[in-house]
């Protein structure tokens, strides 16, 4: 063994010199040190009550600003993977990074995701202790969407397959918006909610001011609408049923966030003649409820053209971007009739 020298030779002495618990405590602040940055505080959750979906246990936590945060380790046992083996171990994201980027998974991951994965949040326990890691909530939905898309596509190695049995597990015991009622019965948090948690989302989505109108909806959007209700589409004209307005309510203002189509629907009220004086899009906030929009758009579109019919379109769309205020129910048999272009 090489003699230690310097600085190498003083560390080690003081090392020796040390507790067993004072080493501990000395290693637990060098990690600290190299996770520098925004440390918060968990104000709800503790290991001995996790989030329970099936058989599956993750540990979740409230912060302070409340933010719901899923365990980084919570969730790479739960999703089945082995903690601490390749791909799959580590504390602040590598677990999870490692996974995502494997070779097989990568062109799945879009970066918005990585970014999130690539940055897990910093927080202590209520009980105070060292930092522990974790993710926002809703990302778990995400997680479970891309490995399920790479079983379907056939990119997952044979050893792989028993996650994405757990990611279906997952799938089925929650939606978008029920990770977090979960997260929050789990928690308590629940019963400490602020009572202007409402109002709070609306001004964050819903803009005091009506925005310049510009193009948002994409024709995909109507084709495939026209197609799923097995109406003809003409390309060159605007004329659509009267009742999509109806079901594009429910397609996507509904699942924008709570209380956000009766808030746009009282900024912009109807003229006498029944039609509002602007669109319900220019109501939303530049910064937040324009880009979620514009977000939720891309992702109905998707489902839209996977789908073969307008039953098994809504079939998707609830299941993955439920109302909120709504849990996705089991599919039923279901014989659609011709639609007529006449409305409901």
């Amino acid at each position: 063994m090489a003699k230690l020298t310097g600085r190498a030779k003083g560390g080690a002495a003081l090392a020796a010199s040390m507790t067993p618990k004072e080493r501990k405590a000395r290693a637990t602040k060098a990690a600290e040190a190299r996770w520098s940055g925004d440390v918060k505080k968990a104000t709800h959750g503790a290991d001995d009550h996790p989030l329970k979906i099936g058989d599956i246990e993750i540990p979740c936590y409230v912060l302070e600003d409340e933010t719901r945060v899923l365990s980084h380790r919570g969730m790479v046992t739960g999703m089945g993977m082995a903690w601490g083996s390749r791909g799959s171990g580590g504390g602040g994201g590598v677990g999870l990074a490692g996974f995502l980027n494997g070779s097989r998974l990568s062109p799945f991951v879009s970066k918005e995701l990585l970014a999130v994965v690539d940055n897990p949040i910093r927080f202590r326990h209520t009980s105070g202790g060292g930092i522990a890691f974790g993710y926002p909530a809703t990302i778990l939905a995400d997680l479970c969407d891309l490995v399920l898309a790479a079983r379907k596509a056939g990119a997952l190695q044979k050893q792989q397959e028993h996650i994405a049995d757990r990611c279906e597990i997952l799938v089925r015991g929650f939606a978008r918006v029920g990770i977090i009622a979960l997260v929050d019965e789990a928690t308590g948090f629940q019963y400490d909610r602020t009572r202007n948690s409402l109002a709070r989302i609306l001004e964050a989505f819903v803009a005091k001011e009506l925005q310049p109108w510009v193009k948002t909806f994409p024709d995909e959007y109507y084709a495939q609408l026209f197609r799923l209700r097995g109406l003809t589409y003409a390309a060159d004209s605007v004329k659509r049923p009267q009742y999509f307005g109806t079901l594009t309510n429910d397609i996507v203002y509904k699942r924008l966030a709570p209380g956000v189509l009766d808030e746009l629907k009282k900024v912009i009220p109807k003229t006498e003649a029944g039609r509002r004086k602007a669109a319900l899009s220019q109501a939303l906030t530049k910064n937040v409820g324009y880009p979620k929009l514009r977000e939720h758009l891309g992702a109905t579109v998707a489902y839209m053209t996977v789908s073969k019919d307008y039953p098994d379109f809504m079939e998707k769309l609830n299941k993955y971007r439920p109302r909120y205020g709504e849990q996705y129910v089991l599919p039923f048999d279901y014989e659609p009739e011709k639609d007529d272009g006449k409305g409901l």
